[in-house]
């Protein structure tokens, strides 16, 4: 009966938190859950704190029907973005309004994991402190790295473009703070947020391609992430896309993030200009004085064709294996890419995609910008609440005593 009841809670949670505001008459239609059950757990998590009134809805000849959702200020998470150059942190409550923001930037691009803590343990108490949340209502922290992880309790990460082979970067975390650690890839948590919040909303079959200096993809098979057999499912950057071509990261040769990732963008871009790179302080800066510099230059204007044509062989390859409803495309250098040419990249895809299958699908950007990552990241321990049913949260702070405000997760600790 416990698991049944935890079972009811999540669906019905799970259906307030994605399509919310519902009332209870919509919740009992859309789960098939009884209205006696409907309002007797809906009435337990009121009196949590979990889920509260939202104003009302205008009913068929009866009075007003009371509108619920998840209560935003129930508990807060943290996302972190690590990318090649810097680790982004910033705190959302539950309906993922961001609170709080710190940057740090790295000293290299393959960075040592000691690095990456310490900008992550310094990240995470300063949005804590910056947004003024007791640290006990954090209900956790997820983690967004690139590369793969192993989806156990030390959340061992294979990255080769950094240089880390089994970081045990979940576990080293825990070390240093008793906030709830996730780890999981980039791309992944990219497709997450999009799913949940952005362009891939209302679809079951969705790929998401994250484009920075680095390539990935989040796929979406019938509403569920298709992982693999160990997580390591939508590593398309490192897919071949000329034998023998260009060096990647990796150390593999015609990789297509060798050719579509910022860094082998500006490369080609150099060599092309006769040595002279393109101007900026950071690769972002880089790649939109190249973007900026196209009407103008021709040196520019074919590498931004080129650069068209490859990822639209990319997209292509996505369409015909996965036959998708719709296309997300992210990242930083996905967003300034699709920005200044997305025509060009879907006529690329066209030319490289079977017709039927391309027929049925639609090329999208990224809805919720270059924070997403960090955003999906974040909703890594929305989606353990969820799952859930809040039954975990709710005994812990049973357990303290307390309201919606404290639970036993004391502040951050830095025993380093």
């Amino acid at each position: 009966m416990r698991d049944v009841r935890r079972a009811n809670r999540a669906v019905l949670l799970t259906h307030l938190y994605r399509s919310g505001p519902l009332s209870r008459h919509e919740l009992a239609q859309s789960t098939a859950l009884s209205q006696a059950s409907v309002s007797n757990l809906i009435g337990e998590m009121i009196g949590e704190g979990l889920v509260e009134e939202a104003g009302f809805v205008e009913s068929d000849g009866g009075r007003p029907r009371v509108l619920l959702r998840v209560a935003p200020g129930y508990g807060y998470v943290v996302g972190a973005d690590v990318g090649e150059t810097r680790v982004q942190v910033e705190l959302f409550d539950l309906s993922m309004a961001p609170l709080a923001k710190a940057e740090y930037p790295l000293s290299s691009t393959t960075p040592k994991p000691d690095e990456v803590l310490d900008r992550l343990l310094d990240g995470l108490g300063s949005v804590v402190d910056r947004a003024g949340v007791d640290p006990a209502t954090v209900l956790g922290l997820g983690v967004a790295v690139s590369g793969v992880v192993e989806r156990t309790r030390d959340a061992v990460v294979h990255a080769q473009t950094l240089g880390w082979e089994g970081v045990p970067l979940g576990a080293m975390l825990r070390r240093d703070t008793d906030i709830p650690v996730l780890v999981d890839n980039g791309a992944k948590t990219l497709g997450q947020a999009e799913l949940w919040f952005g362009a891939g909303r209302g679809s079951r079959h969705v790929v998401v391609a994250l484009v920075g200096s680095g390539v990935g993809a989040s796929v979406v098979a019938d509403g569920a992430s298709y992982r693999g057999s160990h997580s390591s499912a939508g590593e398309w950057g490192h897919t071949t896309i000329a034998y023998d071509g260009c060096a990647c990261r990796c150390g593999a040769h015609g990789c297509l993030e060798a050719y579509v990732g910022a860094e082998g963008i500006l490369e080609r871009y150099r060599q092309a200009n006769r040595g002279r790179p393109a101007p900026g302080a950071d690769e972002e800066s880089a790649l939109a004085a190249v973007i900026a510099a196209a009407p103008t230059s021709k040196t520019a204007a074919k590498v931004l064709d080129d650069t068209a044509g490859y990822l639209g062989a990319g997209l292509g390859t996505l369409v015909n294996l996965f036959n998708p409803e719709r296309i997300v495309l992210g990242g930083w250098a996905g967003l300034a890419l699709g920005g200044a040419m997305l025509p060009a990249i879907r006529e690329a895809t066209a030319r490289h995609a079977l017709r039927q299958p391309y027929a049925q699908a639609t090329i999208e950007l990224c809805e919720l910008g270059p924070d997403a990552v960090a955003m999906g990241a974040a909703t890594l321990p929305v989606a353990e609440l969820l799952s859930d049913g809040g039954i975990a949260r709710a005994a812990a702070l049973a357990g303290a005593g307390g309201g919606a405000g404290r639970a036993a997760c004391p502040t951050p600790a830095r025993a380093r």
